[in-house]
């Protein structure tokens, strides 16, 4: 292997040919945007539900909710995780739902929509130490994907002036067109190594949702990293993660 400019390099097992990145979490701290625009979206909703039924408003749970049933998932898959949870059933409709719409795909395109105003607003923060880990992925030859259920990816990218880093991008517009399943599923990550011409046994997945890190175990990936930004590191394990660090730089060794 080639070293970086700053002379690091990847400290991944021998084998690893290849590195498949999750976005909102590991790469960008994006995740946090996320969190916050589901919860918004979903209080509405669940106020609008209580003043209509007379239920009890209980409000989404950023630290419960947010990572148990929305994280890493594909935007309908997560809608229906978390109303499930709370009992409710709505009509799934469609991905050309408006936001008024009260189905899955409808609270989908609200959150969305909460999500794109905050992401224009305030632009994206990328992960100083993801970014010299990639950096030094590609310098030491080693093949590269993003792999995310988000529809923005590559918005999401190219505010964060990260595209040009990767040669492949499977992301929620891809999974819809292929249909493919979303994370805990490993069918997107697969089809990332696909396309990269890698087998899986030669890939890392490095994700920070708990779904995630399942559909890297489901894969028979090679190495699975759990990236734990909220201190849930024994959860990423017991889901299937080889190891656990707190940032990617953490898997960079001088030469």
């Amino acid at each position: 292997m080639t070293t970086t400019n700053n002379g690091y390099i990847p400290a991944l097992p021998d084998g690893i040919t290849a590195c498949l990145f999750d976005l909102d979490g590991v790469l960008t701290e994006t995740a946090k945007v996320h969190a916050a625009a589901w919860k918004e979206m979903f209080d509405a909703f669940l106020r609008e539900r209580s003043r209509e039924t007379g239920a009890p408003f209980r409000p989404f749970d950023i630290a419960t909710d947010y990572a148990k049933y929305v994280d890493g998932r594909l935007r309908q898959d997560g809608v229906r995780a978390f109303l499930a949870s709370r009992g409710i059933v709505l009509p799934e409709g469609t991905l050309d739902d408006p936001a008024d719409a009260l189905t899955v795909h409808g609270l989908g395109t609200r959150k969305n929509e909460i999500f794109l105003d905050v992401l224009r607003r305030q632009g994206v923060e990328v992960y100083a130490g993801s970014k010299r880990f990639v950096l030094a992925a590609r310098a030491a030859g080693l093949r590269r994907a993003v792999v995310s259920a988000s529809r923005n990816c590559q918005e999401i990218l190219a505010v964060a002036g990260l595209e040009q880093l990767f040669e492949v991008r499977v992301d929620g517009v891809v999974a819809a067109e292929q249909g493919l399943p979303g994370k805990p599923a490993p069918d997107t990550f697969l089809a990332a190594a696909d396309m990269l011409g890698v087998e899986p046994a030669r890939c890392a997945v490095f994700e920070d949702a708990l779904s995630g890190v399942e559909a890297g175990r489901a894969g028979a990936f090679g190495l699975v990293v759990g990236v734990d930004r909220v201190g849930q590191a024994e959860a990423l394990r017991l889901r299937g993660a080889d190891i656990v660090v707190t940032d990617l730089s953490e898997l960079l060794e001088e030469r």
